[in-house]
C-alpha cells in the first residue's frame, strides 16, 4: 500500500456561479456604496470638535459677551477647517509611507516634508472645480450642524420670534439633507488628512 500525503484540512468550497445583477440590484448596490463613502466626505473631525467644545464655549446657551465672542471664534475656526480640509490629499511614497499635502493649481504641495512628488505625478493632484464645490458643501453642512445646536442658537438668538424659530428648525435639516445628497451625487477622489488611502 502506498502512503499518500493528504493535507489535514481539505476545503472543497463550491462557489456559486456569478449571476448578472438586475438594474434595481445595481442601483441598490451603488446607493449602499455611496452611503458608505459619505462618512469620508463630510467634515466629521470639525463637527466632532465643535460638538465637544460648543457647550463649554456657549456656557450651555447662557452667553455673555465673552462667551459670544468665543462661540463666534469656534464656529469660524471649525468652518475654516471644513473648507481647508477639502483641499488636502494623501499618497503613498515608494517606501509605503503615507504623505499629506494641499492641492494647488499646479499640483500637490507636500506639507509633511518627508518626500516630494515628481512634477508629472504632482500634477495629477491639482486643484479642480469639484474641490471648490466640496469645500462649499462642507461649510454648508457644518453651518447646518451649528444652526441645529440649541446652545449656539440660544447664544446668538436668545428670544427669537416664531418665524425665526421655525426657520432655525427647518433650515438646518434641509441644508443637511440637500448637501449630503450632493456629496453622494458628486463624489471626490481626494483622501484628505485623517481619511484612508486607497491603492488607486
Amino acid at each position: 500500500m502506498k502512503n499518500e500525503e493528504v493535507p489535514l484540512l481539505v476545503t472543497t468550497q463550491i462557489l456559486p456561479e456569478p449571476v448578472e445583477k438586475t438594474l434595481i440590484q445595481k442601483a441598490i448596490s451603488q446607493t449602499f456604496q455611496s452611503t458608505a463613502h459619505l462618512a469620508n466626505l463630510l467634515p466629521t473631525g470639525s463637527v466632532l470638535a465643535f460638538q465637544l467644545l460648543s457647550p463649554i464655549f456657549t456656557n450651555q446657551g447662557a452667553c455673555d459677551p465673552m462667551s459670544r465672542c468665543l462661540t463666534t471664534a469656534l464656529v469660524g475656526l471649525c468652518g475654516l477647517s471644513c473648507f481647508l480640509l477639502s483641499f488636502t490629499d494623501s499618497f503613498k511614497d515608494q517606501d509605503g509611507n503615507i504623505s499629506y499635502g494641499f492641492a494647488t493649481i499646479n499640483g500637490m504641495c507636500v506639507i509633511d516634508g518627508n518626500t516630494s512628488l515628481p512634477p508629472e505625478l504632482a500634477a495629477k493632484y491639482r486643484l479642480r472645480f469639484i474641490d471648490l464645490m466640496h469645500a462649499f458643501m462642507s461649510i454648508m453642512v457644518f453651518a447646518s450642524v451649528a444652526l441645529f445646536d440649541q446652545d449656539v442658537v440660544n447664544c446668538f438668538y436668545p428670544s427669537p420670534s416664531d418665524e425665526i424659530r421655525e426657520l432655525l428648525t427647518a433650515l438646518p435639516v434641509g441644508f443637511g439633507v440637500l448637501f449630503s445628497m450632493l456629496f453622494v451625487v458628486f463624489p471626490t477622489q481626494r483622501h484628505g488628512i485623517g481619511f484612508p488611502v486607497t491603492t488607486n
